[in-house]
């Protein structure tokens, strides 16, 4: 599926050479970008990422945008280059909302992403799944929680890192129902599915389209939101799981190096809010499964402020005692 989203995002691209861009005196941007993802392969971000950075370089004045994958240390691997990347422009982050509110306030990390990155945008948010597949002593989600109550542990959660993601999605799941899963780190999304699929864990929670491309009957016992990949009569938080509204929720942020000059901000900026309205970059998230629903930086840091402090209480009720 990845390939065909590439090649009809390829045609495209090249049919629309004539679009407008955005260039400053000084040229910029004259030579590629490049876009640091501190996650793995096969995870949602990358299929994102592989998405938009094949559209957006229409308005960076056909300048191509490189995807650099630095998993590893839950995040810090990549964020932490990224920090120290010359702030001009010409190396971005592609992180989420875990790593950059939550993280911080569970370990000693190597940078302050308040003091180190600006946003330049919010590309999307999304509800994940918990996922399973065959020849586990429970096939639903009601099942799967009288499981965990009565066995303790026992349920082997492969997640995408250290409060990222999937484990936060996790931890909240644990709390709600009083239950314990044996969380084990993965550096990504993709990682975390594959420990699924090699049956070296029992579950992990991913995004819809990560779950209806893997096949080998990996399935989801519930979900966040009811969208395009979820199958009919899967469970869903808030509707058929009111006590879980919300859970799971992960906002995927395009941010820079503090420090970048303002005028090159700006264009960064403007290139994805010129992205909101493209319509091949709409068709092809429509056919990833994804929303479009692009916030422009200035306005995330609002968003990013109050949610940093609303973590910071998480996390304190998540480790008391």
């Amino acid at each position: 599926m990845l390939k065909s989203l590439m090649k009809s995002a390829a045609i495209a691209v090249a049919a629309a050479a004539v679009a407008t861009t955005g260039a400053l005196a000084d040229g910029f941007p004259d030579k590629s970008i490049t876009l640091i993802i501190p996650l793995g392969a096969g995870g949602s971000h990358d299929l994102n990422a592989r998405v938009f950075t094949s559209v957006i370089p229409q308005y960076l004045g056909d300048q191509p945008m490189i995807v650099k994958l630095m998993p590893g240390a839950s995040g810090q691997t990549g964020t932490a280059a990224a920090a120290r990347a010359r702030a001009d422009g010409y190396t971005l982050l592609f992180t989420h909302n875990y790593f950059d509110q939550l993280q911080q306030y569970v370990t000693k990390l190597p940078y302050d992403t308040f003091k180190d990155f600006d946003t330049v945008a919010m590309l999307n948010s999304a509800s994940s799944c918990v996922a399973t597949k065959p020849g586990r002593p429970y096939k639903t989600w009601t099942e799967m929680i009288a499981y965990a109550k009565a066995n303790p542990g026992k349920i082997e959660m492969a997640h995408s890192g250290q409060w990222g993601a999937g484990m936060v999605h996790s931890a909240q799941i644990m709390k709600q129902y009083g239950i314990t899963f044996n969380l084990t780190p993965y550096p990504g999304g993709g990682p975390a599915m594959k420990a699924l699929l090699s049956d070296d864990a029992d579950m992990t929670t991913g995004f819809p389209i990560t779950i209806s491309t893997v096949g080998s009957g990996v399935y989801p016992l519930a979900c966040g939101a009811k969208v395009e990949g979820v199958p009919d009569g899967t469970p869903i938080y808030g509707a058929e799981i009111p006590e879980l509204a919300g859970v799971g929720d992960m906002q995927r942020i395009v941010m820079a190096p503090k420090g970048v000059p303002a005028e090159r901000m700006a264009i960064l900026r403007k290139a994805f809010q010129d992205l909101k309205k493209d319509k091949t970059f709409a068709n092809l998230m429509k056919r990833l499964g994804e929303d479009t629903n692009i916030m422009d930086g200035a306005d995330y840091e609002k968003v990013r402020m109050k949610q940093s402090d609303e973590y910071k209480a998480l996390v304190e009720s998540l480790t008391k005692g």
